[in-house]
C-alpha cells in the first residue's frame, strides 16, 4: 500500500469519527437547548402540576399548563396508529419476503417504500378532505376530525418503516431453519408464523419502535385530523372524539406566543418531553436492532 493511499484512509477515517462525534455534540446541544428554555416555567407552575394537570389554559389568568390531555391525546393517536400499522406491516414484510414471487417483491417493496416520501401535508389533506367526512357518515361521528382519523393517517406513514427493518429481520433468518421446519412436516404458513417470524422477533420489535419514534415525532397530519381540543380522552370512546397531541400545540401556538413569557417556556417543556420520549425509543430501538443482528449469523 502506497503512502498516499495509507494517507487517505487515515484522513477518511478521521472524517468518519469527526462526523459521529459532531452527531453526538449536537444531540447535546439540543437537549440543552431545549433546558434551558424549558425549566424556567417551573417558576410559574410545579413539575406535577405540569406533568399531571388537566387543563391546558396557557393564556388564561392565571395561566395553566397541565400537560397530561396533550399527552394522553398523543397516548391515543400514537397507540393507534401502531395497532393499525404493525398487524399491516408485519404481514406486508412476511409477505414481501417469503411468499411473493420475485417480479412481485421488486415491485411492491418500492411501492410501500413510496409512502416515506409523501410529504405528511398530503396526509392531512387525504384525511381532511375525503377520509374524515367519510368515517363521519359512516360510524355517525358529530365531527369529520377525531383521534382514529389521526391514528390512521399515522399508521400508513409509519408502515413503509415497519415493513423495512422487519423485511430485511425476516430475510436475515438463516436458511437452515426454514428448511429444517419444513423437514420435520411443518407447512409454509406454519414455518413462517412459529419459526421465521420469532427467529426475527428482535428486528420486528426494532422496527415497531422506530414506526413509534415516526409516528410520536409527526406534526402536520395530527394538526390537521385530529381536532386540536386539548381535553381528557374517555376510554375507548376518546378515539373517537378530538384531542390534542404535543406536537400539534408546538406547531400551532409557538407563531402566536410572545418570547420568554411562560407559555414560551411551556411550548419549549414540551419540545423537551418530545425528545426524552423520541430519545427513549431510538435507544430502545437501536438495543433490539443490535440483538437481532445475532439472527443474521
Amino acid at each position: 500500500m502506497s503512502s498516499a493511499q495509507r494517507a487517505w484512509e487515515w484522513f477518511v477515517g478521521k472524517v468518519i469519527r469527526l462526523s459521529g462525534a459532531m452527531a453526538i455534540v449536537f444531540v447535546i446541544l439540543i437537549f440543552a437547548f431545549l433546558l434551558r428554555d424549558a425549566l424556567p416555567l417551573l417558576r410559574s407552575a410545579s413539575l406535577r402540576e405540569i406533568l399531571l394537570g388537566d387543563t391546558w389554559l396557557p393564556t388564561s389568568e392565571p395561566p395553566k399548563f397541565g400537560m397530561l390531555p396533550l399527552v394522553l391525546g398523543s397516548l391515543y393517536v400514537t397507540v393507534g396508529a401502531l395497532i393499525i400499522a404493525v398487524p399491516l406491516g408485519l404481514a406486508t414484510a412476511a409477505f414481501i419476503s417469503e411468499v411473493a414471487p420475485r417480479w412481485i417483491q421488486e415491485i411492491l417493496k418500492p411501492t410501500v417504500e413510496v409512502l416515506a416520501s409523501i410529504p405528511s401535508v398530503v396526509f392531512g389533506f387525504l384525511g381532511l378532505l375525503l377520509v374524515g367526512p367519510w368515517l363521519m357518515e359512516l360510524l355517525d361521528l358529530p365531527l369529520p376530525v377525531f383521534a382514529g382519523l389521526g391514528s390512521l393517517m399515522l399508521a400508513f406513514m409509519a408502515m413503509p418503516t415497519i415493513v423495512s427493518v422487519a423485511e430485511d429481520a425476516i430475510r436475515s433468518v438463516p436458511t437452515a431453519l426454514r428448511e429444517n421446519s419444513l423437514a420435520l412436516g411443518a407447512t409454509r404458513w406454519q414455518t413462517i408464523r412459529r419459526v421465521v417470524i420469532p427467529a426475527a422477533r428482535s428486528g420486528i420489535i426494532a422496527g415497531t419502535l422506530l414506526g413509534l419514534g415516526r409516528a410520536i415525532g409527526e406534526t402536520m397530519t395530527v394538526l390537521m385530523v385530529t381536532g386540536n381540543a386539548a381535553v381528557i380522552p374517555e376510554g375507548l370512546v376518546g378515539i373517537l372524539r378530538p384531542v390534542r397531541t404535543l406536537t400539534a400545540t408546538i406547531a400551532g401556538e409557538m407563531g402566536e406566543t410572545a418570547y420568554a413569557t411562560p407559555h414560551y417556556h411551556a411550548l419549549f417543556m414540551i419540545g423537551l418531553i418530545l425528545f426524552v420520549i423520541t430519545f427513549l425509543t431510538n435507544t430502545i430501538a437501536d438495543i433490539a436492532v443490535r440483538r437481532s443482528g445475532g439472527v443474521a449469523q
